[in-house]
């Protein structure tokens, strides 16, 4: 069995780096009208839906 080189396994990784760079983690706190209190609403999207999720309500 062959060894693959380092710099092949660095190019590799290359071709893979942008498929997770195009997500975030927003997060979100919610009054509760009735009690007052703040809950938080943890979720990960695409970079270019954020302004979607922070103007639904």
């Amino acid at each position: 069995m062959a060894k693959v080189s380092k710099n092949a396994r660095v190019a590799q990784r290359s071709q893979n780096a942008g498929s997770g760079r195009d997500h975030v983690k927003v997060v979100k706190s919610i009054k509760d009208p009735k009690t007052g209190k703040y809950t938080y609403k943890e979720v990960i999207i695409r970079k270019d839906k954020v302004e979607e999720f922070f103007a639904s309500k």
